[in-house]
């Protein structure tokens, strides 16, 4: 598994399980077992410390996107599985560096972890927020754009 996409599952496994508890957990110490757990010799831990304070960073606002991406799916009734995986991809459209991280790599990634971690539909659904999000994003920056 590449460094970049055990980052990633192990970001979305510690956010799922902070999550879970209603937040009241350490998601410090959630990560570090994490990572002794599922990422011995992981070469950039740094990866999966940036996803997870970043979207605890912004999870008010990450959530309130997903709620406009996702009107028919109010948050609490989106599995907890999905609902990080969209916490995480959504944070990666909006705060990554897209030279690092291009949109499509971050959607798929996203999907790549619904198809393993999620349900059934989970890559689909996960697929429809994320692209609806993109849409978002890209007309907004083009409305931002001075015009020539």
């Amino acid at each position: 598994m590449a460094s970049r996409h055990l980052s990633r599952s192990i970001a979305m496994q510690s956010l799922y399980e902070w999550d879970f508890s209603n937040k009241e957990l350490d998601l410090d110490k959630i990560v570090e077992k994490n990572l002794k757990e599922f990422g011995p010799g992981l070469e950039d831990q740094g990866f999966v410390w940036e996803l997870v304070t970043g979207v605890v960073e912004h999870l008010k606002e990450i959530n309130e996107i997903i709620t406009k991406a996702a009107p028919q799916w109010p948050l609490q009734q989106i599995s907890i599985v999905d609902r990080n995986i969209l916490r995480i991809g959504i944070y990666e459209l909006l705060y990554e560096d897209r030279k690092a991280v291009p949109p499509k790599v971050a959607i798929n990634e996203a999907i790549e972890l619904a198809k393993s971690f999620g349900g059934e539909n989970s890559g689909k659904f996960i697929n429809g927020v994320l692209g609806t999000v993109f849409e978002l994003i890209s007309s907004s920056e083009k409305e931002q754009k001075p015009k020539k």
